[in-house]
């Protein structure tokens, strides 16, 4: 990614707060958000120094009126985002689906929490399919990027606001709430923020002008099928363009994780453990979730003896990872559903018995 000089020392801080910060670093002018747990930290750094910049803050009635806030600031070319936590994300899927449909970028940042339904407040990564899947109506994808730091959640959100002006579309953020909630030490960026890219698109007013139209509505014959075949073809630049991930170990393990997010995170202390006992084990961590790196984890399919896919969840990245290795590879899973975090030593367990039955122990 691309990053500005940094500012030095480091300063502490909460993963949603630096996603704030993140978001004013970047140039963010409007934010709209409606408060739910496990991300209102997010919300109020917002309401604190969005102001203090000359900048839009609102809170809104509801989930449904924050995005569609965002939908008419991002119209008129300001970058714009929402936030939320996993019911109140499932409240914006269809201004989502609009904004996608109008070609609008804007950021939406998601620290999820247990479900289905309300659920709990418990951190979860129970809303992949949701996220790289479009949980909202007809074929269009978001963007999704997964942070495993604090520092990633300030670093991606700068990066959502590049990719969603570079595409013309909405970008992600999908976190849990350990990750909003954790505190560490981060380096920021130098301001002032980057220029916000000319957008001869955005409905600025009634001037000498020819006319401009941003809409997701197209009634006459072949009008729709002419636009998603647009949208197909910018899907298809990003898949070409922006899959990202992270490798650790991998140059000659036998065994490996395949992790995002927090369960990445702790997988990074796992791997270590398991090679102090004999076991060579690697992480394959997906930072872009949509789009998938599945060329690069096809790649080390090639050469470790079996897989081990850990998610918070009952298994949504396992299909994902099941795809991309085309039966090249056993692929074991390890799941934590309803806001359970794992431990080192379950994932050290759950590695250790997957080499086991592969050597027939």
């Amino acid at each position: 990614m691309a990053q500005q000089k940094p500012i030095s020392p480091r300063v502490l801080m909460m993963g949603n707060e630096a996603v704030g910060e993140g978001a004013i670093r970047a140039g963010c002018q409007c934010y709209f958000g409606y408060p739910i747990t496990p991300q209102n930290e997010l919300t109020a750094y917002m309401a604190k120094h969005m102001l203090e910049h000359g900048r839009v803050f609102i809170q809104s009635e509801s989930e449904l009126a924050a995005i569609s806030m965002v939908f008419g600031a991002a119209a008129a070319g300001a970058r714009a985002m929402t936030s939320s936590s996993s019911p109140g994300i499932s409240l914006k899927q269809e201004g989502i689906s609009y904004l996608a449909g109008a070609r609008l970028p804007a950021v939406i940042v998601n620290v999820q929490r247990g479900g289905p339904g309300l659920g709990g407040i418990d951190p979860s990564q129970c809303d992949y399919f949701q996220a790289v899947k479009g949980g909202g109506h007809g074929d269009y994808h978001c963007i999704v990027l997964a942070p495993a730091s604090v520092q990633d959640m300030h670093d991606m959100t700068v990066e959502a606001f590049r990719l969603a002006d570079r595409y013309r579309t909405p970008v992600m953020v999908l976190a849990d709430g350990r990750l909003g909630q954790m505190m560490e030490p981060i380096t920021l960026y130098a301001a002032p923020p980057p220029p916000v890219p000319a957008k001869p698109w955005a409905l600025t007013g009634a001037t000498k002008r020819e006319a401009r139209n941003i809409r997701s509505l197209f009634m006459a014959e072949g009008g729709l099928e002419k636009h998603n075949i647009i949208l197909q073809e910018v899907y298809q630049q990003i898949k070409r363009t922006e899959p990202r991930s992270e490798e650790i170990l991998t140059e000659n393990c036998d065994y490996a994780i395949a992790a995002w997010g927090t369960c990445a995170r702790i997988a990074k202390e796992v791997i270590q453990k398991a090679r102090a006992q004999g076991l060579r084990a690697g992480l394959f961590r997906p930072i872009t979730l949509w789009p998938f790196p599945s060329e690069s984890l096809l790649a080390l399919a090639g050469k470790v003896k079996a897989l081990l896919v850990v998610e918070m969840n009952a298994g949504q990245m396992l299909e994902d990872v099941q795809l991309a290795v085309k039966d090249r590879v056993p692929v074991h899973f390890s799941g934590y559903p309803g806001g359970r975090v794992p431990t080192t030593s379950n994932m050290l367990s759950a590695l250790t018995l997957m080499a086991q039955q592969f050597r027939g122990l």
